[in-house]
């Protein structure tokens, strides 16, 4: 009975709608009863019963959809961890992001760096069946002084993606990164201490990474691609061998040459238990973005990974690089990102590639160029069999143009529910809650673009008259600056003619003087002239 009673707490804001349902259940009983009684009906009285019989009915549903909406507004209060801080929560948006089934689409997430982080930031608020598939190798790269003490392995890309999938990026990114500064633990990084303790605890480093996924409460689960020692050789196009991957760019500079292959040293790298059950089990690959030729393609190279990808029934999506990489991917295209791929692992890996509309502003462009980098080219004409989504992904962040989340998991999002579609699994679950959270997105992300379009607009103008608001064209908004360029350059022309104007009267009139000056003088002497004779 206490449980009952709960719900009417006055905190609760369900009497109100039980109030209203009640009072249009009166009304529409009111409304027929009179039609029953009686006996003569007449225009106006048929007016009356007909209003009547409306708003009991509108009270009813209305009552009915708000009640059912704060009934899911208390569920998620009561079971939501977020929610101990309802002044700084938006109790409508967990109700979007809750997911009750966990039966979101099962992605696995292939690459490494700030590429794999940012997809996997966006994924999160779609599904909790989010599998990151990481490289724990740094390619010859010298050792920090943490893992020189604790001798682990390089885990800044496992680091990296349990930030990415943390409920709270920010708290977990700095107790991750936290470098100890006194003591005996001087220099050393909580994230090599925390896993070295796993590892003891478990006598196995793959366990202490997955157990980690449970431990830290993260959404989804983190696993190496290897525990076997990676290394990448390049082999460039004049026959040089690299075998270090912080020299590649520098030696392709001096060469003066390509990258032609790469290749794992040793070549027979086993992959993590786990790995090819996750690519088995998915419903959707994703493939970078991240650095070609040092983060994508050697995760692939790992014996049996490309294999399982070819032979998954999972839609196989590759997330193209916004901008080229010095020393990697000089003057390439899409087409030379995905060519690459193909050659090292054959035909069948990649279905599709989202690519970014290249909407950037010049002036960052113009940074990137300054130091060898540039557009990735949309040639995607010189590729067959693969199907091209072009989508705008960039974002400017500090300067620097990066992948918006957001954007990205909504592009992969988007087309699984277009594969849930032609399925015919429209009233799924799966697709249900998928295709609203996506609707949902887009309505906030059209919100923030108007709000930001709004803000930029009043930094331009910040004096505007009251009396310009009248809509401007699309060509009125886009060359806004020339236009009023040229209007000055227009009063400044008109002004300096006025002062030649000013200047040319002035003289005339200064001519026009000393001309009467000169015939009055002319007039006097000659009158002296005459008088004297």
């Amino acid at each position: 009975m206490k449980g009952f009673m709960h719900w009417f707490k006055s905190s609760n804001k369900m009497k109100r709608w039980i109030f209203l349902i009640l009072i249009g259940i009166i009304l529409t009983c009111f409304g027929m009863a009179e039609i029953l009684v009686l006996k003569e009906i007449t225009f106006q009285e048929v007016g009356k019963i007909i209003a009547i019989f409306v708003i009991g009915f509108l009270s009813i549903v209305f009552g009915l959809i708000f009640l059912n909406k704060r009934t899911l507004e208390v569920l998620v209060e009561s079971t939501d961890k977020r929610m101990e801080k309802k002044k700084q929560v938006n109790i409508n948006s967990l109700i979007f992001n809750k997911k009750v089934y966990d039966q979101g689409p099962n992605i696995v997430v292939i690459g490494g760096g700030t590429g794999l982080n940012t997809v996997l930031t966006g994924l999160k608020k779609y599904t909790n069946n989010l599998t990151a598939i990481v490289t724990i190798s740094d390619y010859g790269k010298d050792a920090t002084i943490s893992r020189k003490e604790l001798g682990t392995k390089p885990l800044e890309d496992i680091t990296g993606s349990v930030i990415a999938l943390a409920n709270n990026e920010e708290e977990m990114a700095k107790l991750m990164n936290y470098k100890f500064t006194q003591g005996k633990l001087r220099g050393l990084n909580f994230s090599d201490i925390y896993f070295l303790g796993m590892k003891e605890v478990n006598n196995s480093f793959a366990d202490s990474i997955i157990k980690s996924n449970e431990i830290l409460n993260i959404i989804g689960k983190v696993i190496p691609v290897t525990l076997d020692e990676m290394n990448i050789t390049a082999e460039l196009e004049n026959g040089y061998i690299v075998t270090e991957k912080e020299k590649i760019p520098e030696v392709v500079y001096e060469k003066v040459t390509k990258i032609n292959r790469i290749y794992l040293n040793p070549s027979n790298c086993r992959a993590t238990p786990g790995v090819i059950d996750a690519i088995k089990k998915a419903d959707c690959i994703i493939i970078g973005p991240g650095s070609l030729y040092t983060n994508v393609i050697p995760n692939l190279l790992v014996n049996g990974v490309a294999k399982a990808i070819k032979e998954s029934l999972a839609i196989k999506v590759y997330v193209s690089n916004i901008m080229t990489e010095p020393g990697q991917t000089d003057n390439y295209g899409v087409a030379e990102h995905i060519n690459a791929i193909i050659e090292h692992c054959g035909k069948g890996i990649v279905d599709y590639c989202i690519y970014d509309t290249g909407e950037i502003v010049p002036e960052i462009i113009k940074k990137y160029n300054i130091q060898g980098q540039d557009l990735v080219e949309q040639n995607i004409d010189k590729i067959k069999g693969i199907k091209f989504l072009q989508r705008n992904l960039a974002t400017v962040a500090d300067g620097y143009i990066r992948h918006d989340p957001s954007l990205v998991a909504s592009s992969i999002i988007e087309l699984i529910c277009d594969d849930l579609k032609y399925q015919d699994k429209q009233n799924d679950p799966q697709y249900l809650m998928l295709n609203n959270k996506l609707r949902e997105d887009k309505r906030i992300q059209k919100i923030k673009k108007k709000m930001k379009n709004k803000e930029q607009n009043k930094e331009k103008r910040p004096s505007a008259k009251k009396q310009e608001t009248k809509r401007k064209s699309k060509f009125s908004e886009k060359y806004s600056e020339r236009i009023q360029s040229i209007k000055m350059a227009d009063e400044k022309t008109n002004k300096k003619m006025a002062q030649r104007k000013k200047a040319q009267s002035q003289t005339k009139n200064k001519k026009n003087k000393d001309e009467i000056r000169q015939k009055m003088l002319k007039e006097l002497q000659k009158s002296k002239l005459n008088k004297n004779k």
